[in-house]
């Protein structure tokens, strides 16, 4: 067992940290709402959902066009696909959210969880309930590394997701409107009396963190090849464990505990087969946060009086 599970160890970490990946770009979605307005978006998962069928719809098109596909055409339809998924996210935020600002807690996450639902059900009645074949699925070698197995589309799939996490790191940290989103996630209060249009940066943060879910839905149908109604509600539910694990609210927490997700994930399925994979990965979960309540980057509030 043990000679096996060491031949077998690349291979583990190799899909935890790929399956990892599009964990941590729709969990950077939940830390940044959190971050900024202390709000848990339960329909940030069904932006996922949305955005595959959104790429199902362009690419489908561009092939009934062209009569072919390409990994160029779906790396356009990618940016397609992120500028429409974080508009509708800026949609939602505006009708859904904005006026229930001021409301208590409860009726806001009763609210997220209602756009789920309509989020599910509107795609449901429009496309029906059958799982739908993505019109493009990415193919080619698969080569030897340490024992285990990699394929090139693996590889560049977790490019493309590091690029867009690196792209979000170097905005939040580096330009104007990156500094006035750390600054509203410390005081709102004080930033809007320092001038800061903290209206804009909430729209803007539903757009990034809403392109970042759709761009993981477009890479997941093409590397999948198939995408139902209901495919947002398990990866939304993991990503906010994921953001949890590596402390809600913190940009680096929500990359780092995607990936620990991932390896738990890949671990749990070689120990316990892949019926209890979910079990194994949420009993870690409630183990770890009985230890470390605020996960693993995430500072420890004080409320004040």
């Amino acid at each position: 067992m043990i000679d096996f599970f060491s031949d077998q160890l690349f291979q583990l970490v190799w899909n935890g940290l790929f399956v990892g990946s599009f964990y941590a770009l729709v969990a950077l979605g939940y830390s940044m709402v959190y971050g900024i307005i202390k709000l848990l978006n339960f329909a940030h998962g069904d932006i996922y959902m949305l955005g595959s069928f959104i790429a199902f719809v362009v690419l489908g098109g561009a092939v009934g066009l062209l009569g072919t596909a390409s990994l160029p055409i779906l790396l356009l339809v990618l940016l397609i696909t992120m500028i429409l998924t974080g508009g509708i996210g800026v949609l939602i935020e505006r009708v859904a959210y904005k006026p229930l600002r001021s409301s208590p807690r409860l009726a806001v996450l009763i609210t997220a969880v209602g756009v789920s639902f309509t989020i599910e059900y509107g795609v449901r009645l429009i496309f029906g309930a059958e799982p739908k074949v993505f019109p493009f699925r990415m193919g080619g070698e698969t080569f030897s590394v340490l024992g285990g197995r990699i394929s090139l589309p693996q590889v560049v799939l977790m490019l493309i997701a590091g690029g867009l996490m690196w792209i979000l790191q170097a905005y939040i940290m580096r330009s104007r409107e990156g500094r006035a989103m750390r600054a509203i996630a410390l005081d709102p209060r004080a930033s809007l009396l320092m001038g800061v249009n903290v209206d804009r940066v909430i729209s803007r943060t539903f757009f990034i963190g809403s392109a970042l879910a759709g761009a993981a839905g477009v890479m997941a149908g093409a590397y999948y090849g198939s995408i139902d109604f209901l495919m947002g509600f398990t990866i939304g539910l993991k990503a906010f464990t994921a953001a949890v694990i590596g402390g809600i609210g913190n940009l680096y927490g929500a990359m780092l505990g995607g990936l620990v997700l991932g390896l738990l994930e890949s671990f749990g399925t070689f120990v316990l087969g892949g019926e209890w994979r979910d079990v194994f990965t949420f009993a870690c979960l409630i183990l770890f946060l009985s230890i470390r309540p605020t996960g693993i980057l995430g500072a420890r509030v004080v409320e004040r009086m």
